[in-house]
Formats: structure tokens, C-alpha cells, sequence
């Protein structure tokens, strides 16, 4: 899983740091190296913590959330989804389903 063509919406390509979006597969790509199970939708909710980015990455099967901080860019708030259907994986937010 996730190991197929990648895609960004508009959305993501205009609101997301091109380095927040990297961080966030980068994301996905270690847990796929330590042999985790992902689930198809990953979910990412990027809150600020002073001058830090939290990113909480979670998902539903099997349960999974972890917590990480990065220094980069200006921290946002925001909800991210990213979804592999098979033939790719695509990086949006939830409300370009």
C-alpha cells in the first residue's frame, strides 16, 4: 500500500507547504519500513505548537496515532487525508472527497 503514484489535489498543492507535503509521506514511508499495517485512508491533523508544526498521524484499522514536531515552515492548522485506492495514492483535504 502507498507504494503506488502519488497525487496532491489543488487544494493541498496551493494551502500546503511543498515541505509539509513531504513530511507527510515521509510519514506514511516509515511506518511502512518498521512492517506496519496501514489502512487505505491515512489522516493527518496539523495543529501549531508555538513555533512548531504538531502533526498527528492516525488511522481507524488497525488503530494507530502518533504524535510528531518539526521546525520549517510557518505552522498551520489543518486536516488532511491520504487515500490509496490501488492504482495510486492521493494526498487531499476532507472536504475535496
Amino acid at each position: 500500500m502507498f507504494q503506488n503514484d502519488r497525487y496532491i489535489t489543488r487544494g493541498i498543492d496551493t494551502e500546503i507547504s511543498p515541505i509539509t507535503q513531504l513530511l507527510l509521506w515521509e510519514l506514511i514511508d516509515q511506518r511502512q519500513q518498521e512492517g506496519a499495517e496501514l489502512d487505505y485512508l491515512q489522516v493527518f491533523r496539523l495543529e501549531p505548537d508555538g513555533q512548531h508544526q504538531k502533526i498527528i498521524h492516525s488511522q481507524e484499522e488497525p488503530p494507530f496515532e502518533q504524535e510528531s514536531l518539526f521546525i520549517g515552515p510557518p505552522p498551520i492548522t489543518a486536516k488532511i487525508y491520504v487515500i490509496d485506492d490501488g492504482d495510486h495514492s492521493t494526498m487531499l483535504f476532507p472536504e475535496e472527497r
